[in-house]
């Protein structure tokens, strides 16, 4: 349990910054920021807390091994003696996946996740699944195969207790890592005038509070051999939680999305932090309190509403926060920079495209107004 290793946390693209200090705050060893994520080193408990407190993290990969295979002959000699029995159990199935580079000698994946698999079959009796909770991710790359094990199971964007989406829900981590590179650390207030089902309100309190975003569910670590049970409930329990010092509110023009967004709350246990109203973008009102955040994920026409009629509506929200919320800051995630300047806000330099249902957004942000 306290050999190291590399571990490979991986995020949204384009957010590489922001998920790097989330794992800095979190005081994990060696942080690197690299294409797709950041690598640490550490130990199985790193990759248990890795999984459990990191809210951007879109997964976490257990780097285990590598050796040399030339050829797919070698591939096969070569994984079957590799120590698959220090982490894998041989009474949980697992899935094998294979990519490879140009400067590999060994190009068909396909080929190469069945020499795998049949080692691990004939050396330790380990069955392969299609649908295995736990899968191997093995990257040939100029002849070498890293060997990593995928320790979170289901994306980690599933939290355990958001069940209500709308028509483009936002994902958890990518809302996390948003709120990061906004500046937002827990102890301000947060608004969200097109709130939807709630996600970047639900997280900026679970923030506040203090409460692990994979308090509720299980990960694919817990099926292997190097799994400790007792350790791991020690773990969970570590933290405490506390009244936010500021309160959450968000809003929606649409009654239905506020009963989402209500409900979602309910079941993260942040509720009574977070006070929703329904009315629209243009109507909203600073509340009451110091200033803080404004962020939101409006439509911008690449798949809902009509894009021009758009303009008016980003119109609107501008003028609102123009008029009411001096010295607060604002995020507006749009995949249209026209539309981002229809706010009239003075937004600065746009930063990296970031992938988002099918899309490439950008985050626009303001300094306080």
């Amino acid at each position: 349990m306290s050999a190291t290793f590399e571990i490979f946390i991986t995020g949204t693209p384009g957010l590489e910054k922001a998920l790097l200090a989330e794992v800095v705050a979190n005081g994990f060893a060696d942080p690197q920021e690299t294409t797709g994520g950041v690598t640490i080193t550490g130990t199985w408990e790193d990759v248990w807390r890795a999984n459990l407190v990191l809210r951007g993290a879109t997964r976490v990969l257990a780097r285990i091994g590598s050796f040399m295979a030339f050829h797919l002959a070698q591939l096969d000699k070569r994984a079957r003696k590799f120590p698959w029995g220090d982490v894998l159990r041989a009474d949980v199935p697992i899935r094998v996946e294979v990519s490879t580079s140009k400067k590999s000698k060994i190009y068909h994946a396909g080929a190469a996740a069945q020499r795998i698999e049949t080692a691990l079959k004939e050396s330790h009796g380990i069955a392969i699944s299609a649908d295995a909770s736990v899968t191997v991710k093995a990257r040939i790359d100029d002849n070498r195969v890293t060997i990593s094990l995928d320790t979170s199971g289901d994306s980690l964007h599933k939290r355990g207790h958001k069940e209500a989406v709308g028509k483009a829900p936002m994902r958890e981590t990518l809302a996390a890592l948003m709120l990061r590179a906004c500046g937002y650390d827990g102890q301000e207030p947060v608004l969200d005038p097109m709130c939807g089902s709630g996600t970047f309100l639900i997280e900026a309190a679970e923030m506040a509070v203090g409460l692990h975003p994979g308090r509720t569910r299980r990960f694919a670590f817990e099926d292997l051999a190097t799994f400790n049970a007792d350790r791991w409930q020690g773990l969970r329990r570590v933290g405490e939680t506390h009244t936010p010092p500021q309160h959450f509110h968000g809003s929606d023009r649409d009654a239905g999305a506020i009963r989402m967004a209500t409900a979602n709350a309910e079941r993260a246990g942040v509720a009574k932090h977070i006070t929703f109203g329904n009315l629209s973008a243009a109507d909203i009102t600073r509340p009451d309190g110091p200033p803080g955040l404004i962020i939101c994920n409006p439509p911008y026409g690449g798949r809902i509403g009509n894009q021009k009629m758009l303009y008016g509506i980003y119109a609107g929200l501008g003028e609102a926060i123009k008029r009411d919320f001096a010295g607060w800051r604002v995020g507006i995630v749009t995949s249209e920079a026209g539309l981002a300047k229809a706010t009239g806000l003075p937004f600065r330099p746009k930063g990296a495209p970031i992938p988002h249902g099918g899309l490439k957004v950008w985050l626009f942000q303001t300094a306080p107004l």
